[in-house]
C-alpha cells in the first residue's frame, strides 16, 4: 500500500508537496478504507486541476523514483542521474523524494535527494511493531547500516557509486529481507500507466491466452460496462518479421536494423451479435483502450498493486471511468490494489463516489510552481456540497478553466 508521497524541485514542483492516502477524520465509505494499527487507508484518489498546473509532473514524480530504484544499478561511470529542477531553483539545490508504503503488513519510509545530477543522501527504515528500526543511511557514498546490518551490506557498498541508488544496489548484492521487500514494492507493486507511452494490448492478449480465467472475467467486465461484445477470441505468436500482414510491415530501413529476429503477431477479434471486428484495424479507439487497460487492471486487482495513471479517461466514456473507480472500491477486500489517477472529467467530482480526502487539486503559485492540496484542507465544504460545481465556480482553487472575463475581454 502506498501511504504518503512527498518530493520537492522536480519539474514544475519547486517547494515540497506532499500527497497522503491517509484517511482523514471523515467516516464517509468506510468500509472501503483498509485498517492497520491505526491507519485507515484509502483505495483510490483523484488529482484535478488545468492544464499546466503540475498534474502530470507530480504523478511522473513517483514514476521516477520508481524507475530509478529498478535501473539505477545499471548506471555507468560518468553517466548522470537526471535532475528535472525547478526553472527558479538555486543551481545546486536538491530534488527530494521521500515515500511511506507499505509491504506484507509493515511500514517502510524511504528517500532520497538528487544534487547535480548525482545521489546526495538516501535513507531507509522500517517499523517492526509499529518501533523505527534503521535498514540504512547514506551520505554521499557512504552508507551507515542499521544496528541489525552491520555487515550485510558489505558487498553492496563496494559496487556503490553517486549515480547509483544503494537500495537499488543492496537489492541485488546483498540477502537482507527489508531490502528485498522495499525494492519489490517500488519495481513490481507501482504499476505507472501514461496513455501517451504505455501500450498493454499484446500483454492483455497474452494474459487471456495463457489464463481462461483472466479472458472469462475480462469479458464480463467488457459486458457490465455496456459495450455490447459478446467474446472475444485471441492469439499471439512468434513470426518472422517477414510473416506480419503488408498494412504492419515496418519500413526496409528499421527492418535492416533489427535483422531478423522475430516479433509478436498478435491477432484478436471482437465478436458481437452478428458480427466480429478486427481489434486493431477496424474497432473504436475506446475499445481498444479497454484491450489495453482492463486486463492489467485485473492483475492489479488480483495482486493487490498500485496503479499510476495520468489522464485516465483519455479515450473512455466517463461511464467507464466510473466503472474501474467502482472496481477498485470494491474488488476482492482482502487484495487492497490502489488507484491513483489525475483527470479533467469533472462528471465524476461526486460526494456519492469520493469521500473529501479522496480529492485533489493543483494549482500554480506566483512564481508558476505547483502547489498540490486537498479538498479537505478547505474550509467549510460540507460532506452533502456538490463539489464539481463548487470546482467549476473556483472555489476550491485549481480553476479548470480560464474564466468569463477572459471571453468577455475577447468581444471588445
Amino acid at each position: 500500500m502506498l501511504l504518503e508521497f512527498s518530493c520537492s524541485n522536480h519539474k514544475s514542483i519547486k517547494d515540497k508537496v506532499t500527497f497522503s492516502l491517509l484517511a482523514g477524520s471523515d467516516n464517509t465509505f468506510e468500509e472501503h478504507l483498509k485498517v492497520h494499527d491505526s491507519f485507515r487507508v484509502l483505495r483510490t484518489a483523484v488529482i484535478y486541476g488545468p492544464n499546466g498546473s503540475g498534474k502530470s509532473n507530480f504523478l511522473s514524480a513517483i514514476a521516477f523514483v520508481s524507475s530509478l530504484v529498478a535501473t539505477s544499478i545499471n548506471n555507468q561511470p560518468g553517466q548522470g542521474v537526471f535532475q528535472a529542477r525547478h526553472k527558479l531553483s538555486e543551481p545546486g539545490s536538491p530534488s527530494e523524494f521521500a515515500v511511506q508504503f507499505m509491504h506484507d503488513e509493515i511500514r517502510y519510509a524511504y528517500g532520497f535527494s538528487v544534487v547535480q545530477n548525482k545521489i546526495d543522501n538516501e535513507y531507509l527504515y522500517y517499523f517492526p511493531k509499529g518501533r523505527q528500526v534503521k535498514i540504512f543511511e547514506r551520505d554521499g557514498i557512504t552508507v551507515k547500516p542499521g544496528d541489525r546490518y552491520k555487515s550485510a551490506f558489505d558487498i553492496s557498498t563496494t559496487i556503490l557509486k553517486d549515480n547509483r541508488l544503494f537500495l537499488s544496489c543492496a537489492a541485488n548484492y546483498s540477502n537482507v529481507k527489508e531490502i528485498e521487500d522495499a525494492f519489490i514494492f517500488f519495481t513490481r507493486e507501482i504499476v505507472v500507466y501514461n496513455p501517451t507511452i504505455n501500450n498493454w494490448t499484446e500483454y492483455s492478449v497474452s494474459l487471456m491466452q495463457e489464463n481462461a480465467q483472466v479472458k472469462d472475467l475480462f469479458v464480463k467486465i467488457l459486458q457490465s460496462l455496456g459495450t455490447g461484445i459478446k467474446d472475444v477470441k485471441v492469439r499471439m505468436e512468434k513470426v518472422d518479421l517477414s510473416e506480419l500482414p503488408q498494412e504492419t510491415m515496418l519500413p526496409e530501413a528499421i527492418r535492416s536494423l533489427i535483422g531478423n529476429n522475430d516479433v509478436n503477431k498478435v491477432d484478436a477479434k471482437v465478436i458481437y451479435d452478428d458480427f466480429e471486428v478486427d481489434l486493431v484495424s477496424e474497432e473504436s479507439e475506446g475499445i481498444k483502450k479497454l484491450f489495453q487497460l482492463i486486463c492489467p487492471i485485473i492483475d492489479i486487482l488480483d495482486s493487490g498493486k498500485i496503479l499510476i495513471c495520468d489522464e485516465i479517461e483519455s479515450s473512455l466514456h466517463e461511464s467507464v471511468v466510473f466503472q474501474i473507480i467502482q472496481l477498485f472500491m470494491n474488488y476482492k477486500k482482502d487484495a487492497f490494489a490502489q488507484l491513483v489517477f489525475s483527470t479533467h472529467d469533472t462528471s465524476l467530482l461526486d460526494s456519492d463516489l469520493f469521500r473529501r480526502d479522496q480529492i485533489w487539486f493543483t494549482q500554480l503559485k506566483e512564481d508558476r510552481s505547483t502547489d498540490l492540496y486537498s479538498l479537505t484542507e478547505i474550509r467549510n465544504v460540507r460532506k452533502t456540497e456538490n463539489i464539481a460545481k463548487g470546482y467549476i465556480s473556483g472555489k476550491y482553487g485549481a480553476i479548470p478553466m480560464l474564466n468569463k472575463a477572459f471571453f468577455d475581454n475577447l468581444g471588445h
